[in-house]
C-alpha cells in the first residue's frame, strides 16, 4: 500500500512547479525508499515546511522514522552534520541517501519544547549549544559567504522600505564587521535552533532535530529565541522587558558575549524583515514585520 501523504501538505505544490513535481513523486520515492531500505511503515506520516516524516520499523525492529525532504540548499548537508554529532545532544542518523534528499533519524517523542516555559526552554536549548559546537569543515556554506549577499540586499533596499532606514543601515554595519571578523566562521552551527526544533526522547530528555547547518559563529544561534512563541511575549505584558529575558537567560546559560549576541539577533531581525519585503510569504503571521522591528527597538534601547 502507498504511503498517504498528509492532505495538508499536498498544498506545498502550490508553491511552484518544482514544489508540485516533486510532490508528485514522492509517494513513489517513498515506496522505492521503503523496499530499498526494508523498512515497514509504522504510523501516521507527519511533516514539516518542506519534509515528509513517515515512523518505520527496520527489519531489526528498531523504531526509527523516514524523512524525505524537498531539495534545497540548507537540507544538502543536514547529513553531515548530523553525522558529525553522533546523536551528541542531536536526533541519531541511522542512515542517509544525499541524493535522493532522505534519511533514515532514531524515533523521537512528538513532544517539542513548547510544552515548558519559555524561559526554561531557552535555557534547555541554549546548553545544548556546546555540544553542537565542532568544527565546520570545508563541505559547508560559511556564514561570511552569506553576509556578502545578504549585504547586498539591505543596500538594494529603498528608503521608502516600511521600516526605519537606521536599522538597515545599522544591519549594513553589522554584517559588513562580522563578515571580516576571522570568528564568523569555523563553528558548526544549527541556524534554526527553537522551541520545535527539540524534542523529547527516551535517552536524553531533549535531543536537536531538523539542522540547517552553516561554519559560523555559536552567538548567530540565539535569535530564533527571541521571535518565536510569540504569543507568549505578548501575553507577558511588557515585550521589552520578556525580549531581554529571553535574550539574556540564553547567552547566559550558553556563555556567550553579550554584545556579539546583540549584533546577531538585530543582523536576523533585519534579514528577516528583507526576505520579507524581497518576497512576501502569505503564511507568514500578520505582524511578522512589526515583530522583528520591535524586537531590533527592544534588544538595544
Amino acid at each position: 500500500m502507498p504511503v498517504e501523504i498528509p492532505a495538508k501538505f499536498l498544498e506545498v505544490g502550490s508553491r511552484g512547479p518544482e514544489w508540485a513535481a516533486w510532490l508528485a513523486g514522492l509517494p513513489r520515492l517513498v515506496r522505492d525508499l521503503l523496499a530499498e531500505w526494508e523498512l515497514r511503515e509504522d504510523g501516521v506520516p507527519a511533516y514539516g515546511n518542506c519534509a515528509l516524516v513517515v515512523p518505520v520499523l527496520a527489519k531489526d525492529g528498531t523504531s526509527a522514522v523516514l524523512k524525505v525532504q524537498f531539495p534545497h540548499w540548507e537540507a544538502e548537508t543536514e547529513h553531515l552534520a548530523l553525522r558529525a554529532w553522533d546523536g551528541n545532544g542531536a536526533v541519531k542518523l541511522l542512515r542517509a541517501d544525499p541524493r535522493r534528499f532522505a534519511l533514515l533519524l532514531e524515533r523521537l517523542q512528538p513532544r517539542d519544547l513548547t510544552t515548558v516555559g519559555d524561559l526554561e526552554a531557552c535555557e534547555i536549548v541554549a546548553s545544548s549549544y556546546k555540544r553542537l559546537h565542532v568544527a565546520a569543515g570545508p563541505q559547508y556554506r560559511t556564514l561570511s559567504g552569506e553576509l556578502k549577499r545578504w549585504i547586498e540586499g539591505f543596500r538594494q533596499l529603498p528608503a521608502s522600505a516600511p521600516v526605519p532606514h537606521r536599522y538597515v543601515e545599522q544591519a549594513i554595519s553589522l554584517a559588513a564587521d562580522f563578515a571580516a571578523d576571522p570568528a564568523c566562521d569555523g563553528t558548526l552551527i544549527h541556524t534554526d535552533l527553537h522551541y520545535f526544533n527539540m524534542l523529547a526522547a527516551d535517552r536524553e530528555p531533549w535531543l536537536v532535530i531538523d539542522p540547517k547547518p552553516l561554519s559560523g559563529d555559536p552567538h548567530y544561534e540565539i535569535a530564533p529565541l527571541i521571535w518565536n512563541r510569540w504569543d507568549d511575549v505578548v501575553a507577558s505584558g511588557d515585550l521589552r522587558f520578556r525580549i531581554r529575558q529571553r535574550f539574556y537567560t540564553a547567552i547566559d546559560t550558553a556563555e556567550l558575549d553579550e554584545d556579539r549576541a546583540r549584533g546577531w539577533v538585530i543582523v536576523r531581525q533585519m534579514l528577516n524583515v528583507l526576505w520579507t519585503l524581497q518576497g512576501p510569504d502569505e503564511t507568514l503571521p500578520q505582524d511578522w514585520l512589526t515583530r522583528n522591528i520591535a524586537i531590533v527597538k527592544a534588544i538595544q534601547d
